[in-house]
């Protein structure tokens, strides 16, 4: 015989109690785009060690995101959490004035 559970007063007409459990659907936070802007005074060489040092590319690929940003006007140098994202615009900034360029380094949501 099935052991049937109805409810606290154990009634034959009443819904039958449920557990569900739920878990909450978490929202992935937003992706933000790093972006390297052309200008006619940043050296190309300056570039390519920006990208090197700030983003861990490797010399070539470093070469290949600096041309683009030259021949295009702009690249996307990564995509990042907010937090990390304003840390690289403003790692990049920084360091392009400390050097006395007018390097600019942007981010927009993706």
């Amino acid at each position: 015989m099935p052991l049937i559970f109805a409810g606290p007063d154990n009634d034959d007409d009443s819904d039958a109690s449920v557990v569900v459990a739920t878990r909450p659907k978490t929202k992935r936070p937003p992706l933000y785009k790093v972006m390297l802007l052309n200008d006619d005074y940043t050296p190309m060489e300056f570039v390519v060690a920006v990208l090197e040092r700030f983003f861990g590319l490797n010399h070539a690929q470093a070469f290949e995101i600096m041309l683009t940003v030259h021949k295009k006007g702009l690249a996307v140098v990564g995509v990042f959490s907010h937090e990390i994202a304003e840390t690289k615009v403003a790692q990049v900034m920084d360091f392009a004035r400390q050097h006395q360029h007018p390097l600019q380094c942007t981010m927009e949501k993706e």
